[in-house]
């Protein structure tokens, strides 16, 4: 390797959405409506568990609050630079702004994925063992699962923000992305990068399967449960408690699985920006509406909420 074509870079440049000015145009109105409606609902859903004593010690709503926290926090992350970008003719981020657009997007990624393994368990106890649903999901326990969903991915993103700090990489560093990724920030690094694909391939892998092979874990659980139950309306009644789970889980673990459980650089770039679009910002969106839509409890709760604080 020719050591003098490599320029430790101060800013990099971001590719954005499309690299096509008239879209961009047409975008741009679009995405700051979608982000707009994600910041209204997340922080609706937030002042309404905070405002209402019945969901606030309910376990599944005190997890809905950090979920809400956690979809809030992901897009505004990413989505105000990119929607400055598009509008700016300096489409750049700083080198330390990108390390910190990466810390950021892996601790609250992966805090996302463990809050709804917390809520899957959740569900598990509820349906499963609901004799003792009262002492294991205690608020005690729900603080602890709360801190274990913030701790871990915390010490997971400041291993990957590190290792990050050490790449070296070329100029002009265009990152042909919306927002700094792991995957297309390595794309433009000079350097060896076998050591931080192998971790990505392995432990990232491990930090990404291990909450969803728990949620997995608990429905197979759930629905064995459920199919024993005679009633056909309790069935209905318990399969309904978990729907809108089951429809974030989804959405959720698929936008992340068509990105990270590939091979580096083997997917087209506009499958990759769509799919990054999908969790940075539509599921984010989606979440608050797939939880109060087809839910009686949020919906009393926002009738109780809205008589006590205007009336």
């Amino acid at each position: 390797m020719n050591h003098k074509n490599i320029t430790q870079v101060s800013e990099f440049l971001l590719r954005g959405f499309t690299s096509q000015p008239e879209l961009q145009k047409l975008l741009f109105p679009f995405l700051l409506s979608m982000y707009l409606l994600a910041l209204f609902g997340n922080v609706t859903i937030i002042w309404l568990i905070r405002s209402d004593t019945q969901l606030r010690q309910t376990p599944m709503y005190f997890f809905l609050s950090f979920l809400a926290v956690a979809d809030l926090t992901f897009c505004s992350n990413i989505i105000p630079k990119a929607l400055q970008n598009m509008v700016s003719e300096k489409k750049t981020i700083s080198y330390n702004g990108c390390l910190t657009q990466i810390f950021f997007a892996i601790l609250i990624g992966n805090a996302d994925s463990y809050i709804l393994a917390s809520m899957a368990y959740d569900r598990f106890v509820a349906i499963c063992r609901p004799l003792y649903y009262s002492t294991m999901m205690s608020y005690k326990r729900c603080l602890q699962l709360a801190a274990a969903s913030w701790m871990i991915p915390f010490f997971h993103s400041l291993l990957y923000t590190f290792m990050m700090s050490r790449v070296e990489f070329c100029n002009p560093g265009e990152i042909p992305q919306f927002f700094c990724d792991l995957y297309p920030v390595l794309d433009v690094s000079c350097s060896e990068t076998y050591t931080i694909d192998l971790v990505l391939m392995t432990e990232g892998v491990v930090e990404i399967l291990g909450p969803f092979v728990l949620i997995i874990i608990s429905y197979l659980f759930i629905f064995y449960t459920i199919l024993k139950i005679p009633s056909a309306v309790a069935k209905r009644k318990a399969f309904s408690t978990c729907g809108s789970h089951i429809c974030v889980v989804v959405m959720y673990f698929g936008g992340i699985s068509f990105i990270y459980f590939k091979p580096n650089s083997t997917l087209s770039e506009r499958k990759d920006t769509v799919a990054a679009i999908m969790f940075s910002l539509v599921t984010p969106m989606l979440n608050p509406f797939v939880y109060t839509l087809r839910n009686s409890e949020m919906k009393a709760a926002m009738k109780r909420v809205f008589k006590k604080h205007f009336h």
